[in-house]
């Protein structure tokens, strides 16, 4: 059974560059700095693109774990889509939504994804990585966002 869950954030910033601050290996490396996450292959600095991987590596709850990641779907500046194509979970994908207003920009991520190890597994899901990921998420919005966010 998968775990589903949507972060908000509104920034004053313009959408396009908001888009391209979500796609940056760099800014992504410097929101994550607690877990020690650095993009060890494929795309490596910059920005990711269509079709496009990158291997991340970083300590979550004291264990080191790699994830690879490629861009499926992407319409600039609106949204883009990145799914895990070797880590893990069992499945994991991450939709990035962005619309803009007078007031600013709104990103919206969606996440889905599902553990593996069976049983335990969805009770981990449901438990733990749900509020785990949730809370990392928000943190890496935060710091994309900066002083520009809106309440």
């Amino acid at each position: 059974m998968a775990v589903y869950f949507e972060c908000r954030t509104r920034t004053k910033m313009a959408k396009a560059e908001l888009f391209d601050l979500a796609r940056s290996i760099d800014a992504h490396t410097d929101s994550m700095a607690q877990s020690r996450e650095e993009a060890v292959g494929g795309v490596r600095s910059g920005l990711i693109s269509l079709g496009e991987e990158v291997t991340w590596r970083a300590w979550h709850f004291g264990v080191p774990l790699q994830m690879t990641s490629r861009i499926t779907e992407m319409q600039s500046p609106d949204y883009f889509v990145d799914e895990q194509v070797k880590g893990p979970f069992r499945r994991f994908r991450h939709v990035h939504e962005f619309s803009q207003d007078s007031a600013g920009t709104t990103m919206v991520d969606r996440i889905e994804f599902e553990a593996p190890f069976g049983p335990i597994g969805r009770l981990a899901e449901k438990l733990v990585l749900g509020r785990y990921l949730q809370r990392l998420i928000e943190a890496r919005n935060r710091h994309l966002a900066g002083d520009s966010s809106l309440e």
